[in-house]
């Protein structure tokens, strides 16, 4: 069994794993460069942990053909912590934020990403990729229009390529072509040497550099667990993105878990914590990668090029590596979506929307999808708190409110309003055949019209309840006539 899945996920599919690998460890660089920068520590912390956490989480990882590393969701949660007490103490974070994943990861609530709404997940998807295109303006902003038209003519090519020959990544070719003409022409722009400060040895073993205290958790804990939940949470996302596009199934616990690996090996290793990357992930299965290998290359061809191939990777035009990060923005946005805004229900146009709109304002994953999250929360319970009766009268003269819709805290009120009891004869049935009672609140509603009925003389039988309704009233300690 272990050798059958071994080359199921590694050796099935080796050469577009490894094409899209290659391709993948190019858009690395100028993400792992840039996330660095905002969290304020060097480049080869970012360009270290997206190394390890792709090939850590390549093994123990359960979404097979994800990409994952630095991110900037979790590197804006670092700013404060490097700014106020230094690296050394990002990763110890970056250890704790690993021990927590685990932790998540063995209590099972990965299984709370089925309460994301799928608006929820579009407009996360549409909103990092904005940001992903947003991210990039600064590396070209002010060289002047050389640096303007190689992104565009890499654009043109990893766009073009594809409809004459997808033998190889329109993306290295495009890296390729650029950087040659860039050293050819002599051509006067910034280059990822200038940026990166790049280093040519292997990440070492260390423990960081902190004291093994009390005070120390307490520093590292309010960024740590922030860290892990946001991290999770797009890691999750990102997986339920990939699942839908490959029309597989992943093992969300066990992902979490190898993040979770991944995060407390970068600690040891002089390197940023990170998630999965959705721009590189969708990238990789644009690209063909969808096993282990393609995720593995991605981290193993990324440190090959900096330790082995640093003279050359640092002739790299940035403005081309912009571009390539520019059509990973262009595939990584659900252009669909903006179709669908006129077929689906304005509501769930609506969830979209305001994600979108919040991650983007605040580059803050977590709000983004809190706010989707709450407002879909708070319209479906709009929709669910409508509950009305029929009303007829059967053979034996009695009234029979007949309930449809839900009972729960929302319908309380709603359902004490159905009756007319002043106007009802002195026997009445309220039948339940078409709802179901959720909650204390519902059995209150009902114990408070029987009660109302009592108090004018008349009688009332409750028929209908299904077996969770009967328990849920009798577990409530209530006598209820049936």
């Amino acid at each position: 069994m272990f050798v059958q899945n071994f080359k199921e996920e590694w050796l099935s599919n080796v050469r577009r794993d490894s094409l899209a690998g290659i391709a993948v460890a190019f858009a690395l660089i100028p993400e792992a460069i840039a996330f660095s920068l905002i969290a304020g520590v060097n480049p080869m912390m970012g360009l270290y942990g997206a190394f390890i956490i792709s090939v850590v989480v390549s093994i123990f990882g359960g979404r097979i053909g994800m990409i994952s590393g630095a991110t900037g969701s979790t590197a804006l949660l670092m700013v404060l912590l490097v700014k106020d007490h230094g690296d050394q103490y990002l990763l110890a974070a970056g250890v704790l934020t690993g021990i927590i994943q685990l932790a998540i990861s063995a209590f099972k609530l990965s299984r709370f990403i089925t309460f994301v709404p799928h608006g929820v997940v579009t407009g996360f998807v549409n909103a990092l990729a904005i940001l992903i295109f947003l991210a990039q303006l600064p590396h070209i902003e002010g060289q002047g229009m050389v640096a303007y038209t190689l992104a565009a003519v890499t654009v043109a090519i990893v766009f073009g390529l594809p409809y004459f020959t997808k033998t190889v990544p329109s993306a290295i070719i495009a890296i390729v072509v650029m950087t040659l003409i860039s050293a050819v022409f002599h051509l006067h722009v910034e280059t990822v040497g200038a940026i990166g400060h790049l280093q040519g040895h292997l990440p070492y073993f260390h423990i960081p550099s902190v004291p093994l205290n009390w005070r120390t958790l307490a520093i590292i804990i309010p960024y740590s667990v922030p860290i892990a939940l946001v991290g999770s949470l797009e890691t999750l996302m990102t997986a339920t993105v990939v699942d839908d596009m490959t029309s597989t199934k992943s093992d969300k616990d066990r992902e979490i878990r190898g993040q979770g690996i991944a995060n407390m090996v970068t600690g040891f290793f002089g390197a940023m914590a990170g998630c999965a990357m959705i721009g590189q992930t969708v990238f990789n299965v644009e690209y063909g990668g969808r096993k282990r290998l393609s995720t593995f290359i991605a981290g193993a061809f990324l440190i090959f090029l900096i330790v082995a191939l640093r003279p050359l990777v640092s002739l790299i035009p940035v403005a081309a590596l912009v571009g390539v990060m520019f059509m990973v923005s262009y595939h990584t946005f659900e252009w669909k979506s903006l179709v669908d805004l006129r077929r689906i229900p304005k509501s769930e146009s609506l969830v979209m929307v305001l994600t979108v709109v919040s991650v983007v304002a605040t580059s803050d994953l977590a709000v983004g999808v809190f706010v989707g999250v709450a407002l879909s929360a708070v319209l479906i319970g709009w929709k669910m708190a409508r509950i009305h009766a029929s009303v007829s009268v059967n053979a034996d003269g009695a009234r029979v409110y007949t309930v449809h819709g839900q009972m729960f805290f929302g319908t309380m009120i709603h359902f004490i309003d159905l009756f007319a009891i002043s106007q009802d004869p002195e026997h009445v049935v309220i039948d339940f055949a078409h709802t179901h009672v959720w909650d204390h609140a519902s059995v209150t509603g009902i114990q408070r019209v029987v009660e109302k009925y009592r108090k004018v003389g008349k009688a009332v039988r409750l028929v209908g309840l299904n077996h969770e309704s009967s328990e849920l009233v009798r577990r409530s300690g209530y006598s209820l006539p049936a």
